[in-house]
């Protein structure tokens, strides 16, 4: 009589079909076996760094799971673990920078961040005095840009519905070259042109913060524009085609029911223009310059904005002094205080796109 075997167990010439499996805590145990290694070969020699040390780990980590994988699992397994690891260091690796900066700027921002230093300008302060705030940098960090994001938003908006809505055009196409164009222009170069321009309009020597605003927007407009352009394209035509049918005209269902499907998209996109300039120095530096006093009129004297505040103040501490350790507590409290205000205006953003966004449940 004769005994059928069991299809896993069957060879197909030297490959099997079924293989062993690594216990679920192999890849933890090869991980700190790795570690160990390279860290007590780094110790020997005298080179041992934290950074170096997890660099050549997670490296020898990813051949010894490839080879241990292949003996006990088969190679099919082995590039699974391998793609997997890869794919784990690729974002750690994006992640360790960006805990980095967080940590560092909190680190040192925390010493000075207090109600005081939110509160006060640096107006009266001289030298290595122990006073003054960021008060007045976050007035005009925020009227600025929320004045540039005024000028951007419905300048991006309209055109990426011209884009996508009216269809590729000799017109359309050359919109969509010149906001790739812009896409790559250097920040020094926005902030000359808003400079130029009022220069004529108000003569040489002009400072005010609708300037700044006005550098910010050419930035911005770009990154409106692409963001807004692929979130109306990913709202399906069968809406569009059902608002048609029913007699809808186009301008009422691109409102209607194209900008609300889209619109938590469309808010994102203008969030992460904002992030994109709000950040940004030199621009500010040539179309706004710097004061130690709260200016509350756009149209009207010199601003004072968080980037400019960072730069003057590290700057200043660069003098061969005793003053070097409150400059560079300034400076490292309102990169604190700018990273916040991102946080807040992204937080406030999701809560919109939330409240216009269309409702899915009945």
């Amino acid at each position: 009589m004769t005994t059928l075997q069991d299809p896993l167990d069957v060879e197909l010439g030297s490959k099997k079909l079924s293989h062993g499996r690594l216990p679920r805590f192999a890849p933890i145990a090869l991980l700190a076996l790795s570690l160990a290694v390279v860290s007590g070969m780094l110790a020997m020699f005298g080179a041992f760094s934290i950074a170096l040390a997890v660099f050549l780990g997670v490296i020898l980590f990813a051949v010894t799971t490839l080879v241990v994988a292949g003996v006990v699992e088969g190679g099919r397994a082995a590039r699974d673990r391998l793609a997997t690891t890869l794919m784990y260091s690729a974002f750690a690796l994006a992640v360790i920078p960006l805990v980095s900066l967080l940590w560092t700027v909190l680190q040192y921002g925390l010493e000075r961040f207090d109600l005081y230093f939110l509160t006060y300008t640096m107006r009266g302060v001289f030298g290595g005095m122990d006073a003054g705030g960021v008060y007045h940098a976050i007035v005009g960090t925020l009227e600025i840009t929320l004045f540039a994001t005024v000028i951007s938003a419905p300048i991006g908006l309209m055109t990426a519905i011209y884009l996508v809505e009216y269809g590729p055009t000799r017109l359309g196409r050359g919109i969509t070259f010149l906001v790739d164009v812009m896409t790559g222009i250097p920040s020094i170069v926005a902030g000359l042109f808003a400079y130029a321009l009022f220069a004529l309009l108000f003569g040489p020597g002009v400072r005010m913060g609708v300037v700044g605003s006005v550098a910010l927007s050419v930035l911005m407009i770009p990154v409106v524009v692409r963001a807004s352009e692929e979130m109306l394209k990913l709202v399906p035509n069968e809406l569009r085609e059902a608002a048609y049918a029913l007699g809808v005209p186009k301008w009422l269902t691109v409102v209607k029911v194209v900008l609300r499907t889209a619109a938590a998209g469309i808010v994102t996109g203008v969030m992460l223009a904002i992030a994109r300039v709000i950040g940004e120095t030199a621009p500010l530096l040539i179309t706004v310059g710097v004061v130690d006093s709260a200016n509350f009129d756009l149209f009207d004297g010199r601003m004072m904005t968080l980037p400019v505040f960072v730069f003057r103040q590290y700057n200043q501490g660069l003098a061969p002094n005793g003053i070097v350790t409150i400059n560079y507590d300034r400076a490292w409290a309102a990169a604190l205080t700018l990273i916040i205000t991102v946080m807040l205006l992204n937080l406030i953003a999701r809560l919109v796109s939330r409240f216009f966004a269309p409702r899915t449940g009945r």
